[in-house]
């Protein structure tokens, strides 16, 4: 892209920007990034110079405060009051898995690393003209549909249209599962030119073909790379980068790391180095392990995307790759976004996405002024057209008891009826219990 090109770029902020996966691809997508923020030291060190060195190269006037380190829930940290002046044009960030995570707690609101719900008040704040926020499957269940359902409330309260779509990294040439969980909101102008990225299911290369020089970089036979390569014909289960608190590299939990044995791969650890020639899988290993090099080119880090260098020792350039977004899925989002901020193609028509109901026991109870039975929730529902038996409407209660006040009042006839109070999520408030919860656990938080 030319540096004239450069100047019709549209300006991006990027909150919990990890080293660079998401940032590399909206880079490639036509954003010029005007600040990112990022918690971890590393991360941000990554990012900043692979960053600031591709805008150099694209001609564009790199910021000198390009990139923040701390917690950017942190007034300290950053101003986003002051960027709002600055007519920014998308609002992204992959902000934090493990409050929504299926291998987790899943404690949603309660998790003081949860920044879903604040996000969504920043965009408010700062008023871009579209929002793009990624997060781990996990968020699409039914345990957080009253969680998306207050999100949903709160863009359209804001004036934004917003979608949501599951995305697997796959489809967009990825050897690898990394379904993600993608929601994006545009102010309607905007909105009526957006269109998901273009899917290519079953177009992914495989792991072997993917990682086949660097396998043999390091004087492992061509016969053995090749033998290899034969059986590492599928794409990789999903790379996790973990937290830092658990310990050091490895490829994920136990059913992962048996897929990993399927295409030969040892995922107790991560190498060092490629196999040498005269390597020889030991202690029940099925193949060698990887390298960071080769979970960073699994990860999307190829091709077009090849030239970013991870900054730190072992174990850390491992969480980076792993926790990042994969620049290709990145990339076909950001050209999405792109195309309809610059109003690309042909409008369509809105459907009222208010009108969309992630949970209706939540809808029902957030309009209704009297507290509610499970009978009474039953019967209203009905009348909707919803049928919903009591166990799930009991499930679904409980559900919204882990995000929400959820307010109980006996009634004479001694059952219990329900309202809906305050969302617990962190949105900014100087009193919430996510600071302390932070403080205490900043050392562990990733």
């Amino acid at each position: 892209m030319s540096a004239a090109e450069h100047k019709q770029r549209l300006e991006v902020v990027e909150i919990c920007a990890g080293a660079g996966g998401q940032s590399f691809g909206l880079h490639r997508a036509g954003f010029t990034h005007r600040l990112a923020v990022e918690l971890d030291i590393h991360a941000a060190h990554t990012l900043e110079q692979n960053l600031r060195r591709v805008l150099k190269e694209d001609g564009v006037d790199v910021p000198d405060d390009l990139v923040r380190v701390g917690d950017v829930a942190d007034p300290h940290v950053w101003d986003p009051d002051a960027l709002k002046r600055e007519g920014i044009a998308l609002l992204a960030g992959g902000v934090p898995c493990p409050p929504f995570s299926i291998a987790g707690k899943q404690l949603g609101s309660s998790d003081e690393r949860d920044l879903f719900a604040w996000a969504i008040e920043l965009c408010g704040r700062m008023r871009p003209k579209a929002l793009l926020l990624e997060n781990v499957r996990g968020l699409s269940a039914n345990r957080f549909s009253g969680y998306r359902q207050a999100v949903l409330d709160k863009l359209h309260e804001l004036g934004y249209i917003a979608f949501w779509k599951l995305l697997h990294a796959s489809h967009f040439g990825v050897p690898q599962l990394r379904p993600r969980f993608v929601l994006v909101a545009l102010l309607p102008e905007y909105a009526k030119y957006f269109e998901w990225p273009q899917e290519r299911p079953g177009e992914a290369p495989t792991v072997g073909e993917v990682l086949e020089d660097l396998m043999g970089e390091n004087g492992w036979g061509e016969d053995e790379v090749a033998a290899w390569v034969k059986r590492a014909n599928g794409i990789a289960p999903t790379i996790v980068g973990g937290s830092k608190k658990h310990g050091g590299a490895d490829l994920g939990p136990t059913r992962a790391k048996r897929a990993w044995a399927e295409l030969g791969v040892d995922a107790m650890g991560v190498a060092n180095e490629a196999p040498k020639a005269d390597f020889k899988p030991v202690n029940g290993a099925t193949g060698p392990k990887l390298t960071t090099k080769m979970v960073a080119r699994l990860q999307g880090w190829d091709g077009e995307f090849a030239d970013w260098e991870f900054l730190g020792l072992k174990t850390s350039v491992y969480r980076q790759i792993g926790n990042a977004f994969p620049p290709p899925v990145a990339k076909a989002l950001g050209e999405s976004i792109r195309d309809a901020l610059l109003q690309k193609g042909e409008p369509h028509p809105l459907v009222e996405t208010s009108s969309t109901v992630h949970d209706p026991v939540y809808k029902l109870l957030r309009q209704q002024s009297r507290p509610l039975t499970a009978d009474q929730i039953i019967t209203k529902l009905a009348k909707t057209g919803t049928s919903m038996d009591q166990p799930e409407v009991e499930r679904r209660l409980n559900h919204l008891g882990h995000d929400f006040e959820l307010q109980k009042t006996e009634r004479k006839s001694g059952e219990l009826a329900y309202s809906l109070g305050q969302f617990k999520a962190f949105v900014g408030q100087d009193d919430h219990q996510r600071h302390d919860l932070f403080t205490q656990y900043r050392a562990k938080i990733s």
